[in-house]
């Protein structure tokens, strides 16, 4: 089966499958096939005879996961192919913590907070310290707590180091924050990865344990990795080293979420006897397309040296044009997309408009509607970010951790029960002013202190009392596995929330259709159930919801999958399209302005090699000369990235000449066309 398996694989791809042993570098260019070769050298492997449940494969989202895991099967069959670990640094680290976290102070039902969850805890921590709002700006206190986290920084750490005196404040409520996160037994998302270190360092039975299971490593998208991730694959892999890890360093565009390019740079030197494979032939795109991306990589100097090159022949030249003003290049590719359409050369779904920030696609998006294109926005609204679901979710995150104050302050008046800002802020005083009660989450105080009916209204006490009776109810319910959706339904009615939005919402139609939202998110939980064989859990779904990426969180109301893609392009990458629209190459648009003042310009660079490599047959690159920011009017320059492109590739145009003037025959053919759908 081994030999079958290299069947189809290239020379290099082949000499990445079949190198088992030792730390393997793999440079994957942009549509090299580097998922193929993941899934290929776990097969490989296990038809050498290692054990699939020493296999453990590790990439960056959900979707790339399942992707993966679908394609083993299918490879090696459901009895092999399940007992790989295959999933997300942070899936694996909570199945990590599900049975360690006991070993620094938490319990193993811990559920994981949001960003509401974390603002509202910082706001607390703040507040506590005595620090105003301007002191501690929550954006900015966010970044440092996650730098940290992502740095392996403690709070203790933090506080030593700080030197200027807004880092020493963030320092503080960093420290003060992460134990507010341990009385309500919680983690917020960078807390999974630093977290497993913390147990891994202060056990080192326990890392030898996972090192025994874990004994063949392969990291998918290495560029992305950040500190904390690269730590844990130093610490997990040992001695042995066997530690394959595929990416590209000229797709790493993720600097800002505090990925580091350095580790894939710096493979090599951290871990021994490294042997480096390079996959430079791309099945995707044509030569033109990958000529313009090497010739524009290359002004990167900080770089693995690689030529990405095509048996699909040169192709189609690159078209460069420049637009009046924003309505103007949004109404040329609308324009471009129907006369493609026509032709019969395209559908929809095979063209993408990329663009650098998300407040571009507004334009583009009015325009082809109005020309009824249907198009789908990817990280546009999202059915998960809804107030309704985010309410449901927290009734369920309550449910399985009482000690989750931020789900208890979210719900316990939603609907209303009589338990206004008025009652929450008695019981917070009560806390504060009892000793016996400082740790003790809300539900517990409210299910133990007979001094409470003293302070807050009878009807505010009949509210929670009537809520904590179905509380407990289901408490118990919930401990079997199975039919998880049947008893949230009921668990969410009998608390009078399914039910209870038009007490929450006074115009009716509103409160009907927010009703079938969170019905809709119970048939989700009824999917899951059937994706994974009937008997799960609670925890097991709560589990799934907090690791959703924006991937999975995306909800597009087109449900036509034959629609235009607009995204912006870091969501992009790990996409194809036969023909591209990249937007808006302007000076301080791409690369973005933030770029410029700070004198860093190699992941701008990285970002449009990205950009240029989404595209299979066609690319088109546009500028406009005017385009609306910040409410106001600006006179753009076309950017410095449009010059770095290799003349023999490029065609220059104008929006008008990008649709060609129609022939008489053409015109023809077009009015019969019009006339069949009157037939």
């Amino acid at each position: 089966m081994s030999i079958e398996i290299l069947d189809g694989l290239n020379t290099e791809q082949r000499a990445a499958v079949t190198h088992t042993e030792g730390a393997l570098l793999v440079l994957a260019g942009a549509g090299s096939g580097k998922t193929r070769v993941i899934t290929y050298r776990i097969g490989y492997m296990i038809a050498k005879g290692i054990k699939p449940k020493n296999i453990l494969a590790v990439t960056f989202t959900n979707k790339a996961a399942r992707e993966m895991k679908e394609r083993l099967i299918e490879l090696v069959g459901a009895s092999e192919g399940n007992k790989v670990t295959v999933g997300t640094f942070h899936s694996f680290c909570s199945l990590i913590l599900r049975r360690e976290i006991h070993r620094i102070g938490y319990l193993r039902n811990f559920t994981i907070a949001d960003s509401n969850d974390q603002k509202g805890l910082l706001r607390q921590a703040a507040g506590e310290l005595n620090f105003r709002k301007e002191d501690v700006p929550q954006d900015k206190l966010m970044n440092f707590i996650s730098n940290c986290k992502n740095n392996l920084i403690s709070p203790e750490e933090a506080i030593e180091s700080a030197e200027l005196e807004y880092s020493i404040r963030f320092a503080h409520v960093y420290k003060r924050y992460q134990q507010l996160l341990l009385n309500q037994n919680l983690l917020d998302f960078d807390d999974m990865l630093f977290n497993v270190y913390r147990i891994w360092s202060e056990n080192p039975d326990v890392l030898e344990r996972y090192r025994e299971v874990y004994q063949y490593l392969l990291i998918d998208e290495y560029q992305d990795t950040n500190v904390a991730q690269f730590t844990l694959i130093k610490m997990l892999s040992g001695e042995r080293e066997n530690v394959c890890v595929v990416g590209d360093d000229d797709q790493s565009i993720y600097g800002w979420r505090g990925a580091v390019v350095e580790n894939i740079l710096n493979f090599p030197q951290n871990f021994s006897n490294c042997k480096e494979i390079r996959l430079e032939q791309n099945y995707r795109s044509t030569n033109n397309i990958l000529h313009a991306a090497n010739t524009v990589i290359k002004n990167n100097e900080m770089r693995y040296d690689k030529e990405l090159w095509s048996a699909k022949g040169d192709g189609d030249s690159i078209k460069v044009f420049s637009c009046e003003d924003a309505n103007k290049e949004a109404e040329a590719i609308a324009d471009k997309i129907i006369y493609e359409i026509k032709k019969g050369r395209f559908q929809y779904k095979d063209f993408a408009v990329l663009y650098r920030s998300n407040q571009m696609a507004r334009i583009v998006e009015q325009t082809l509607r109005s020309n009824s294109i249907p198009c789908k926005v990817v990280g546009g609204q999202e059915f998960f970010s809804r107030k309704e679901i985010k309410d449901a979710a927290a009734y369920l995150k309550l449910l399985f951790n009482s000690k989750d104050d931020q789900s208890f302050l979210r719900i316990i008046n939603v609907p209303p029960r009589g338990v206004g800002d008025t009652t929450v802020k008695k019981i917070k005083e009560f806390r504060s002013n009892n000793k016996s009660f400082k740790n003790k989450s809300f539900v517990e105080i409210l299910k133990s202190s007979e001094k409470l009916p003293e302070i807050i209204s009878k009807r505010a006490q009949n509210g929670i009392n009537d809520f904590l009776k179905v509380f407990d109810k289901y408490q118990e319910i919930f401990t079997e596995a199975g039919d998880v959706a049947k008893k949230v339904e009921a668990f969410l009615d009998e608390s009078e929330f399914l039910h209870g939005m038009l007490k929450v919402y006074k115009d009716r139609n509103e409160a009907l259709l927010r009703t079938e939202f969170i019905y809709e998110f119970i048939h989700s939980i009824a999917e899951f159930e059937e994706r994974n064989g009937g008997k799960v859990t609670l925890a097991e779904f709560l589990e799934k919801y907090s690791l959703l990426d924006e991937q999975d969180r995306t909800n597009n109301d087109e449900k036509n999958d034959n629609a235009v893609t607009l995204t912006t392009v870091h969501a992009s990458k790990g996409l194809e399209f036969p023909c591209v629209f990249v937007i808006g190459i302007e000076e301080k648009v791409f690369p973005h302005e933030r770029s410029l003042m700070e004198g860093s310009e190699d992941e701008e660079l990285r970002l449009f090699y990205v950009a240029i490599t989404r595209a299979q047959l066609e690319l088109f690159l546009s500028w406009s000369m005017i385009r609306m920011q910040r409410g106001k009017k600006n006179r753009q320059n076309r950017s410095h990235f449009l010059d770095q492109l290799p003349e023999q590739c490029i065609e220059t145009l104008t929006a008008e000449q990008l649709v060609p003037v129609m022939s008489e025959d053409d015109q023809k053919q077009a009015f019969a066309d019009i006339m069949k759908m009157f037939d």
